[in-house]
């Protein structure tokens, strides 16, 4: 039978809306020309996919699948499951999940994980399949904002319908957004620019010119937010600048800044803010700093003007945080406890105010580990410092299990609480949370194996635990965590031999392992 359809959309109408997303992305996507003509399993990789069969509205309560159904399930190439609990719970889903591998016993079903967890998502007839095929089913597109999100997720399932290697898509996902981040900052510098010299000159309209500048503020939100974000992925340092200098002007178009309204006051901070991150990752630390200081002027004259307001506190505590950041790399640690004091002073009265908002209480995690930092660096009792970074982290985490950056979070404070330990000289809790930070990474890495930040993550973490193994005696044990450190830096540099910082870290679990055996002949 000659197929009709690339793919059949398997979904309960309860997931209706996000079956019609995918059905609209899947049948627009265009693959990259260097690829289309290439012969895969799956067959010749088209410009676009064939048509994807998701029109299921005329199913009634009927114990059998209408004969159309059945038609488009034989007719299909392979078999989209979106998996929720409402799939999950659904007798549709199941049954076309069964007919499809009776039809199709060859053919691939694509699990387009939205909800839950495959244990209460995938219908019973999918996990069936999964379980007694020869060949194991590829793994769930995870389309959870803290798992595969959206692109990723669609990318994982056009790979799976193309045969086409997900890296081949994933750079073409990138190069595609590369542009649009261009056009997206050419355009939004354009608008900037004509928005500001209207909103300076236009004087004889007192309307117009409102109107003007709260275009331009918008206009200046979106950079400092989706558009940075999307600059930092795609590693455009030169464009941030760019769009923060245009910024900047538009602010200086307005003359006085004692007329500028608390907000645009907030945003010309977060504005010098950004610049300074920018300049300090350039080395340009002393053009950096004077952002830095201008910006803790502005932060801290809006909180003395209105001291309960959330939005200010939190604004005047980055500036604090950067501003000791940068006195931290000068080992000027006094100063930089000085500042990072009112950092921690202000999350935690945020954290107070708010207890359930995730944000506040992740702020309070970083403000408290910097003192963990400052303290442990001074030679100075960390222990309270770090084990209430640790509670915070810990409480935001318990709120938010599905978090991958909140198990992050709570690793890393695992392992500065053992420096904490090892500074007060207890070996044994040192271990302790050593082993712990471990665990949590190693789960992070084995769900997201291809996820190069973990795998990263997970080297230092085996680095940190082989040492702390060693000084506590357990060198067998060091041996095999350090050959495991090794093994990983391997495939990271294999996937990027140019990486100096992976080539470092090579070289330094080398000589740690050279060391594990030189004391172990010793003793």
């Amino acid at each position: 039978m000659d197929r009709k359809y690339s793919a059949f959309i398997s979904y309960s109408h309860a997931d209706a809306s996000f079956a019609r997303w995918l059905h609209g992305k899947l049948e627009t996507f265009r693959f990259p020309p260097r690829l289309v003509g290439r012969t895969t399993e799956a067959g010749t990789v088209p410009r676009k996919l064939g048509p994807v069969f998701r029109d299921r509205e005329e199913l009634a309560a009927s114990p059998s699948l209408p004969d159309r159904v059945r038609e488009a399930l034989a007719s299909s190439d392979a078999l989209i499951v979106i998996c929720s609990p409402r799939a999950a719970a659904s007798p549709w889903v199941n049954r076309e999940i069964e007919e499809f591998r009776k039809l199709r016993p060859d053919a691939p079903i694509l699990p387009a994980l939205i909800e839950g967890t495959p244990a209460d998502a995938f219908p019973p007839a999918l996990k069936l399949a999964s379980d007694t095929r020869e060949e194991a089913e590829p793994l769930a597109a995870d389309f959870a904002k803290h798992a595969d999100g959206r692109r990723l997720g669609l990318l994982k399932l056009l790979a799976g319908l193309s045969g086409v290697a997900l890296a081949d898509l994933v750079q073409r996902d990138a190069q595609r957004r590369m542009r649009r981040v261009m056009a997206v900052t050419a355009g939004s510098i354009l608008v900037m620019l004509g928005l500001g010299a209207m909103a300076y000159l236009a004087i004889q309209s007192r309307n117009e010119a409102e109107r003007q500048r709260n275009q331009a503020e918008g206009l200046v939100e979106f950079m400092l937010t989706d558009l940075r974000e999307e600059l930092r992925g795609v590693g455009r340092l030169d464009v941030m600048t760019d769009v923060n200098r245009r910024a900047m002007a538009y602010y200086r178009a307005q003359g006085d800044l004692e007329r500028l309204s608390p907000e645009s006051l907030e945003r010309r901070a977060r504005i010098l803010l950004a610049m300074g991150e920018d300049d300090n990752k350039r080395q340009n630390r002393e053009l950096a700093r004077q952002r830095f200081a201008e910006a803790h002027r502005t932060t801290q004259e809006q909180l003395r003007r209105d001291p309960t307001n959330p939005d200010r506190m939190f604004a005047h505590g980055q500036s604090e945080y950067w501003l000791g950041y940068f006195a931290y790399e000068d080992e000027d640690f006094e100063t930089a406890e000085d500042h990072w004091r009112v950092y921690a002073a202000l999350s935690d009265r945020l954290a107070e105010l708010a207890p359930d908002n995730a944000e506040y209480m992740t702020e309070a995690g970083y403000a408290q580990g910097n003192l963990c930092t400052i303290f442990l660096a001074q030679d100075k009792p960390a222990l309270p410092a770090c084990e209430a970074a640790l509670a915070r982290m810990e409480a935001v985490a318990a709120r938010n299990p599905a978090d991958a950056k909140a198990k992050e979070n709570v690793a890393n404070r695992h392992a500065w609480l053992a420096d904490a330990w090892e500074a007060a000289g207890n070996p044994e809790k040192r271990v302790a949370h050593r082993l712990r930070q471990a665990a949590i990474v190693e789960s992070l890495t084995r769900a997201e194996p291809e996820n190069i930040d973990y795998r990263e993550f997970w080297m230092l973490t085996l680095i940190g635990l082989s040492e702390t193994l060693l000084e506590t005696g357990d060198r067998q044990e060091a041996q095999r965590r350090v050959a495991q450190a090794l093994a990983i830096a391997n495939d990271l540099l294999a996937h990027d031999p140019a990486n100096s910082f992976w080539e470092g870290k090579r070289v330094d679990i080398l000589a740690l392992s050279r060391r594990i055996e030189r004391e172990g002949n010793v003793s």
